[in-house]
């Protein structure tokens, strides 16, 4: 397995558990823990992955990601809501509801 699909599959088994330890992930891939560290310090700059310190630590996804979803960029979110202030009534609600639905909560 090549380092592209186990980032892919590393994504995924984020997505099912949320959460897991840098020992389990190395142990399921069949990698060292610091490739699996390297790949998650790869991963963090893509998807929303925040490492836990300490025992009983790892390695998380935020909890309102879902994979497969488009999402605002953070710009792209900052120009919505600024066009919005210009906005009333049901162009304001549909908006909202853009903003709502594709930018990614922290």
């Amino acid at each position: 397995m090549g380092a592209n699909e186990r980032w892919m599959q590393i994504i995924e088994v984020l997505c099912r558990r949320r959460q897991d330890t840098m020992k389990n992930l190395a142990f399921e891939f069949g990698v060292t823990e610091r490739t699996i560290r390297n790949d998650i310090n790869i991963l963090s700059l893509s998807y929303p992955i925040e490492t836990i310190r300490g025992n009983g630590g790892g390695v998380r996804i935020m909890d309102c990601y879902k994979l497969n979803q488009k999402y605002l960029k953070p710009e792209q979110e900052e120009l919505l809501r600024r066009l919005s202030i210009q906005l009333s009534g049901n162009d304001l609600a549909i908006m909202n509801s853009i903003i709502k639905d594709f930018a990614l909560k922290a």
